[in-house]
């Protein structure tokens, strides 16, 4: 079964009723509940920060879903240690023509790194590194 990379996008989508993006990406999430993820502790960090200014509700449904996902069988979290951030700095710097992030282009590395070209994401920037967003 072919490996999916899951970026923000997904996980923020995933949890947030409010999201355009919401019932697309929970009806895909069915049909894909038994693909192995993979992402990066920096994607789980951006995840967290996008709901820092909601309620405490709905902060803590983000966490309690947070450590539920860290638990998953069928997840596969990447640490970024200082070299893959140097990687994704030097990506960063070869692409200044683009509005890539550093989180974008970590993310970027770590999925040619592990061979993985299809991505839970909605964002064009993967789409220009020649990888396929699924949504």
């Amino acid at each position: 079964m072919q490996t999916l990379f899951a970026d923000t996008f997904y996980w923020v989508a995933l949890i947030h009723a409010k999201d355009q993006w919401h019932k697309q990406v929970r009806a895909f999430g069915t049909l894909i509940q038994d693909h192995p993820l993979v992402t990066t502790d920096l994607v789980l960090v951006e995840y967290l920060n996008f709901f820092a200014k909601f309620d405490q509700p709905m902060k803590q449904g983000v966490v309690n879903f947070y450590r539920q996902i860290r638990t998953s069988p069928n997840l596969q979290i990447i640490s970024v240690d200082s070299r893959l951030i140097q990687s994704g700095v030097e990506l960063y710097a070869n692409r200044l023509d683009k509005g890539y992030s550093l989180t974008d282009c970590v993310s970027m590395i770590v999925m040619k790194q592990m061979g993985i070209y299809e991505i839970l994401t909605h964002d064009k920037h993967f789409a220009q590194e020649g990888l396929t967003i699924l949504f």
